[in-house]
């Protein structure tokens, strides 16, 4: 009772909320593990206010994020827009299921209010003069734009020996294990959705960066095809394969995000073709819809192992047991994509971040990755880590260049027609399907460096090929459902499809999650670092 009368007494950004009305429900509302359908129902019966529901987000943000490090910032006027959406809901003019949902967005996704760092401090004055479009799209729905989360610094391109996380984030942690990964880039997105921070948050992902955070956090995440969402507004690592996408406790609580994200953006020509595949999501959540269907699963990918093997194996039986097909297909769908994808990631940041930059505020002080580079070697937030994947591209000579086309044709033609194209062609499935990646890897000791580096240039071949890699490649869709745990620590099952097959998987996800119930919330983070 004590803490109830604390909270609404609060000054929180220079609003002071109204005391307790004998009117407001009894007792804080419960958001850890509600789904965002619940929550959105609850508030249309009139058994919360989003003033309720935001709060209690923030309480536990500040209760449990310290050693998690998933969120850098809470909009200072949360509240507001929570009070805004009750208004809306008193005088009979609700914006749909998402009004007065909270929801955070990954900081290199611009929202008027707060700066977009992409993680790092040369960007710290990055204060934009208007939403990304995603985040309109959602505002408009009547969300709580609640906040900013962590991730890893330039989605991931700053260092060769990659440090975990941002320097203005600090190194995050997995809920499920502190002393494990929680996988980039959108680390801050999968623990803070892991973790009820958020009804729901938005990620990005270039080559797997909604997926591996969702598999590691035992999450449900989607990268749609390329430009479905537009990427105007975000900071971008590589527009070949760039696109942001939503992250849930659940497939439906994902549909329903989704729904109102996607949709043609003329600041981004890509995504003209998004209106005409748009759809309400929800409508696909079908308990039989992989019944008749025939799916196709690889193996010997990346994460895939004697430990991962086994959860594969039961979801391929609950997937038979919901009535479909499943065929082996050969190891040669997909390949090691990792020298590719690097190269295109290196020739196209110098020019995509430039063009972001070029529409930046006056207040920010670099506008190119040259730029970057020099203010990281006198800027003492920012030169305690190398920055040899940046220096690597400057040095590329753009989209211009003759190993670029050659490399992004071969890329694209071999992920796309030549990989899951022939699957669904060849093979005549809807689907692709197999482990999405492995357990969160350990963390070094001093809790800022990952053991592994996905900007490491390794021989072709000396890796094994990634589910998601190739995906973004082609630009197909690409969808992780929790299928398990692996020493306390969950796993996720990736569904790919062609081109706008979103609906599909969205359908497939759902029936297999309904009938398998494998997600198991997190409960580590609640104990913070064992003492030492």
């Amino acid at each position: 009772m004590l803490r109830r009368t604390l909270s609404c007494l609060a000054v929180i950004g220079g609003l002071t909320l109204a005391a307790c009305g004998k009117d407001e429900p009894p007792g804080p509302y419960q958001v850890e593990e509600t789904p965002l359908t619940q929550i959105a129902a609850d508030l249309a019966a009139g058994k919360t206010t989003s003033v309720e529901i935001t709060r209690a987000y923030i309480d536990r943000i500040n209760r449990y994020d310290a050693p998690l490090r998933s969120v850098i910032a809470i909009m200072s006027d949360a509240l507001p827009q929570a009070e805004a959406s009750d208004q809306r809901r008193k005088d009979g003019k609700a914006l749909g299921p998402l009004d007065g949902i909270p929801i955070l967005f990954k900081d290199n996704i611009d929202v008027v209010g707060t700066p977009t760092t992409a993680g790092s401090f040369v960007l710290e004055k990055n204060l934009p003069a208007q939403d990304a479009d995603v985040v309109r799209r959602l505002r408009e729905a009547g969300a709580v734009i609640l906040g900013k989360t962590n991730l890893s610094q330039f989605a991931g391109l700053r260092a060769v020996a990659v440090f975990n996380g941002s320097t203005v984030g600090h190194a995050p942690h997995n809920p499920y294990n502190l002393a494990r990964s929680p996988a980039g880039s959108s680390s801050g997105s999968g623990i803070a959705a892991a973790t009820s921070f958020a009804a729901a948050t938005v990620g990005t992902d270039t080559t797997g960066s909604i997926v591996s955070p969702s598999s590691v956090n035992g999450l449900v995440g989607i990268r749609p095809t390329v430009a479905l969402i537009s990427r105007r507004g975000i900071v971008p690592l590589s527009l070949t394969m760039d696109t942001a996408g939503p992250m849930a406790r659940t497939v439906a609580d994902l549909a329903t995000v989704l729904t109102a994200m996607v949709g043609s953006d003329p600041a981004d020509p890509a995504s003209a073709e998004a209106d005409a595949h748009k759809a309400d999501y929800t409508k696909a959540l079908n308990a039989d819809a992989l019944k008749g269907q025939k799916l196709g699963v690889v193996r010997g990918t990346r994460g895939y192992d004697d430990y991962t093997q086994g959860l594969l194996e039961d979801a391929i039986k609950v997937i038979r047991e919901q009535g479909a097909e499943v065929v082996e297909l050969p190891a040669d769908i997909i390949e090691d994509m990792s020298p590719e994808t690097l190269g295109i990631m290196s020739f196209e940041f110098k020019e995509d971040i430039a063009a972001y930059l070029a529409t930046a505020p006056e207040s920010q002080i670099a506008r190119t990755l040259a730029e970057i580079i020099v203010v990281n070697r006198i800027d003492p937030r920012e030169n305690m880590h190398d920055q040899e994947a940046l220096e690597m591209s400057q040095a590329r000579g753009g989209r211009t260049d003759a190993e670029y086309i050659r490399m992004v044709d071969y890329a694209k033609r071999r992920a796309g027609p030549d990989g899951y194209g022939r699957a669904f062609k060849e093979f005549g499935v809807t689907a692709v399907i197999g482990v999405t990646t492995g357990p969160g890897a350990y963390l070094i000791a001093d809790r800022t460096l990952a053991e592994r580096s996905s900007n490491i240039a390794t021989p072709k071949g000396t890796t094994p090929p990634s589910i998601s890699g190739n995906a973004a490649i082609a630009g197909y869709p690409n969808m992780s459902v929790p299928m398990g745990l692996v020493d306390g620590l969950p796993v996720g099952l990736s569904l790919v499809g062609p081109p706008w097959s979103e609906a599909t998987l969205i359908s497939y996800a759902y029936d297999y999650e309904q009938a398998s119930k494998r997600r198991v919330p997190p409960e580590a983070y609640k104990q913070g670092f064992p003492a030492r």
